[in-house]
């Protein structure tokens, strides 16, 4: 039986006709055979758990085909199962109809379920390739995705890298390396990939339905202690293949329908950034940001200052809050983040946005807001909505009700986090934190409740702290909240926030929306975003993908001038926050001295390293005298001008010199430090002190 082809100017696949495996997948810009063991091909997988027998899988390669429609122009096909049979369960009534369609230089997988069995379809891998090989060539290779604001890099060859026990599964396997960002809507795309090319492979739709993704080595490593691929096809008789699929988990009941998210998959040639692009065009395509704060779009600088904890220290009396703003707007500081002013302190009574009554009166703190703002400052209440903290009569009453239940109908527990005390380093008495449901409507009335509480203070915004994190829960199973079983926790993530900014409108229009660790859809809601990004190797993700946001990073360190020029390469806004957030400004004078000094450079040149197009790497190279690359450095483009101007650290103890070149025929000529207030000529090459910073334009 001959093979279906599907094949256009950028892509060849080639699937079975008499069971819909996919067997060949050829990107022909590059001759890339992403799959090319036709032996080894796979369709889908479905899991219809039996009592007394969850893992009972649906092997698509096993499940004869009852109908391959192929397109006249030959760019699609529609396959459809009228049923399946289960590796334990026999026969099932479950009907399902795949679509594959050529679009471009994209392909497109959409899977109906019509699931008229008595048992329910739990998940479903689609697409499922059955041995992604690596580009030709490649000497490494391996899954890229967004996290927590930088990018998440698991090797797949020649180390694979197991991200779970090894005691649970029979192969090495990744998951995504937190179970909160292992999918979409929060990691809606991945990228399989080495230097020089790579597989963007993300959802097709703005669907918040959970979608995973997920690889598996078989049958093994080669080398168990350094987590090695075997090299030849083969090992001790067994096929050696590296696995890769989108998995939804729709929990489809029995009698119903459902049309799950579109994946798409697309080859790209070239780094990392041209691989995010795919992603940038489609998201941009339905995607619009919020218009933000005016006083967010210029160049400014944070304090983050805690007052409490659960072992409270009790640190600043409302009464005296106000010296705090005399403090920042000394220092030129824009904004105070206020952590640790509610009941109990940071991280205990949530989801309460009760002033703590050992530290003030509600009127005091409302006075003391007031006064900071008079002084030019603005103050933004530290918030938290995502969890309830365990420990309180309020939870054990009343929340548990509206928290996020398991398929046992228990409520999910997150650790929680630990402070000041040796008793609480020791986990011995942590608050446990319980993530809420907000497909509940009485938890959003409660919320909306909390959330009144910081208006009426007249805090100039918010950030929330895990903004919509949801760990360690993805679906809810309570359907006394309203909503089917298997509910996506993430769906109500940007719904929530408009409820929230229905109610700011009428109170300030300027009211900020800012929240911890922001995936890249909810930008649709939030202005800003806050993350910690202490890493010498990190990589500004959520920068690439939108530009323009205000994203902010911790600045902790004495003489932090490595966190500051990261700040300048990368568009962020510094947070200062001395003592882990615990201490003043004036704690701190050296950093505060470089920091001023950068912001006040960025500010003369806001035209290029603020307003003006961030392009990470692309566009230019930066190399030392010896030839090799140097890192890290970032491209900008200038609003009004188009031109290109280049920022580059040197995050080292010793000085360096490097040549700066732009692609193309245009030229670099002049150069500034963050620390010198004149500009040098860069023939000769650029040379950088230790730990320093300089823009070239």
């Amino acid at each position: 039986m001959a093979n279906i082809v599907l094949e256009n100017e950028s892509l060849r696949l080639v699937f079975r006709r008499d069971n819909g495996a996919m067997v060949g997948f050829t990107a022909k810009d590059s001759g890339w055979e992403v799959l090319n063991r036709p032996h080894l091909g796979l369709s889908f997988q479905l899991m219809v758990p039996l009592p007394g027998r969850r893992n009972n899988p649906v092997n698509g390669e096993e499940q004869p085909v009852a109908s391959a429609e192929v397109a006249a122009d030959g760019c699609s096909v529609a396959f459809t199962w009228d049923g399946v049979k289960s590796a334990y369960g026999g026969d099932h009534q479950i009907s399902l109809r795949l679509a594959v369609a050529l679009e471009g230089p994209q392909v497109r997988f959409a899977l109906d379920v019509d699931n008229q069995s008595e048992h329910v379809v739990e998940l479903a891998h689609c697409p499922f390739f059955g041995d992604v090989q690596p580009p030709p060539g490649a000497t490494d290779f391996e899954i890229f995705h967004y996290g927590y604001a930088t990018a998440e890099q698991r090797s797949l060859y020649p180390v694979f890298e197991n991200t779970l026990g090894y005691y649970g599964f029979d192969y090495p396997v990744q998951y995504g390396p937190d179970t909160w960002r292992s999918g979409a809507p929060m990691v809606p795309y991945v990228l399989l990939r080495n230097a020089d090319q790579g597989l963007y492979v993300g959802v097709g739709d703005k669907s918040s339905e959970l979608v995973a993704w997920y690889n598996e080595l078989r049958p093994g490593y080669d080398s168990a202690i350094d987590s090695r691929v075997p090299e030849a096809p083969a090992i001790g008789g067994l096929d050696v293949a590296s696995r890769f699929a989108a998995i939804h988990l729709p929990f489809i009941q029995p009698g119903e329908t459902r049309a799950l998210t579109p994946i798409v998959a697309q080859p790209y040639i070239g780094g990392w950034q041209q691989g995010v692009d795919v992603y940038k065009r489609w998201r941009e395509s339905w995607m619009k940001t919020p218009a933000l704060p005016e006083w967010t779009r210029h160049p400014h600088a944070w304090w983050q200052l805690h007052i409490n904890s659960p072992e409270d220290e009790l640190r600043i009396p409302f009464r005296e809050l106000g010296k705090i703003g005399a403090e920042a707007a000394r220092h030129g500081v824009k904004a105070i983040q206020l952590v640790g002013w509610n009941d109990g302190g940071q991280d205990q009574g949530n989801p309460s946005h009760d002033p703590d009554p050992r530290l003030g009166t509600f009127e005091e703190l409302r006075a003391a807001i007031a006064e900071i703002q008079s002084q030019g400052v603005k103050l933004i209440i530290f918030a938290k909505f995502t969890w309830a903290d365990r420990a309180t009569e309020w939870f054990r009453d009343e929340l548990h009700r509206m928290a996020i239940k398991d398929p046992y109908g228990d409520y999910y527990v997150y650790v929680g986090y630990h402070y000041q005390t040796a008793t609480q380093a020791l986990d011995i008495n942590t608050k446990r934190l319980v993530p809420m449901c907000f497909g509940s409507p009485e938890y959003q009335q409660v919320c909306a409740r909390e959330f009144q509480k910081v208006l009426d203070l007249g805090a100039d915004g918010i950030l929330y702290d895990e903004n919509q994190h949801h760990s360690p829960a993805l679906l809810c199973f309570d359907e006394s909240h309203g909503h089917r079983l298997g509910f996506p926790v993430y769906s109500q993530d940007n719904e929530f926030q408009a409820n929230l900014e229905r109610l700011s409108r009428p109170v300030n229009s300027e009211f900020l929306f800012a929240g911890e660790g922001c995936y890249d859809w909810q930008f649709a809601a939030y202005h800003l975003s806050y993350h910690r990004s202490w890493d010498k190797r990190h990589v500004p993700l959520s920068r690439y993908m939108l530009p323009q946001i205000p994203l902010m990073t911790s600045i902790s360190g004495f003489n932090d001038r490595n966190m500051v020029n990261q700040c300048l390469l990368y568009r962020y806004i510094m947070s200062y926050e001395p003592y882990n957030f615990k201490g003043h400004l004036d704690d701190f004078p050296l950093t505060m001295d470089y920091g001023k000094r950068m912001d006040s450079l960025r500010t003369e040149l806001r035209d290029y390293f603020w307003d003006g197009e961030f392009r990470h790497e692309d566009g230019a190279s930066v190399t030392t005298a010896t030839g090799e690359a140097h890192h890290p450095y970032a491209v900008f483009i200038s609003k009004t001008e188009s031109r290109p101007g280049v920022a580059i650290a040197n995050y080292e103890d010793e000085a360096v010199t490097v040549q700066v070149a732009l692609d193309g025929d245009r030229e670099l000529s002049r150069c500034r430090l963050v620390d010198e207030d004149i500009w040098r000529s860069i023939s000769g090459g650029l040379h950088i002190p230790a730990r320093s910073a300089a823009v070239v334009i």
